[in-house]
């Protein structure tokens, strides 16, 4: 006997975890008959009453089969794209990527120029035109 009273005294605490979150994660517009404050003071303080009574009352039953879950039912509005899965964005990085890395490409070039033009400055001999491929 004790054990039954101890498996239904567990199921009373997950019943009212479950409504507790239910409760807080409702959309204002989804709840019913009472504040939100209201329901979870009824929720807490009558925990197998309030659990019952906020998924009967309190909340607007859901229209259409599967309309929470994915896959089922129909979608009210798109989902947002990540970014790593929009290949415009994907594109853009790309190209800004190849951009910078050319810059950087330019800048070592002209660098290396300008120390050959010292080194053989400080060697007496003038700095060579002719030998340097053009970028």
């Amino acid at each position: 006997m004790a054990r039954l009273g101890v498996l239904l005294f567990l199921v009373q605490i997950v019943l009212a975890v479950c409504a507790l979150i239910s409760c807080l994660s409702a959309e204002e517009g989804k709840i019913r008959a009472l504040p939100r404050i209201a329901w979870v003071l009824i929720i807490l303080f009558f925990p197998l009453v309030g659990s019952i009574a906020w998924f009967i009352v309190g909340r607007e039953p859901s229209t259409g089969a599967g309309k929470g879950w994915p896959g089922g039912g129909e979608r009210q509005r798109p989902r947002p794209v990540a970014p790593d899965d929009d290949p415009e964005f994907l594109r853009s990085v790309e190209e800004r990527a190849q951009q910078q890395d050319q810059e950087l490409f330019q800048r070592w070039e002209e660098d290396l120029r300008r120390r050959e033009d010292d080194l053989r400055r400080r060697d007496g001999e003038p700095p060579r035109e002719g030998d340097r491929p053009e970028v």
